[in-house]
């Protein structure tokens, strides 16, 4: 790699930052919903199973009594 200098390299950082497309508020707010609504779904999900499984090992150990 060729030595460059630390000007240089903010510079070539700066063109860099000038060619990225960023998205607009609209497509981050979306987004950002459909992150929360699909950890909100996850979040569900496991613990659906955890309370079925937590039931499961209960009716398990209970057998044995």
């Amino acid at each position: 790699m060729a030595n460059v200098n630390p000007l240089q390299f903010f510079r070539q950082v700066k063109q860099e930052v000038k060619k990225v497309t960023w998205p607009s508020k609209k497509e981050v707010v979306q987004s950002l919903v459909m992150v929360i609504a699909l950890v909100a779904i996850a979040a569900a999900f496991f613990f659906v199973v955890d309370q079925v499984l937590s039931w499961i090992v209960k009716l398990v150990f209970s057998i044995g009594e």
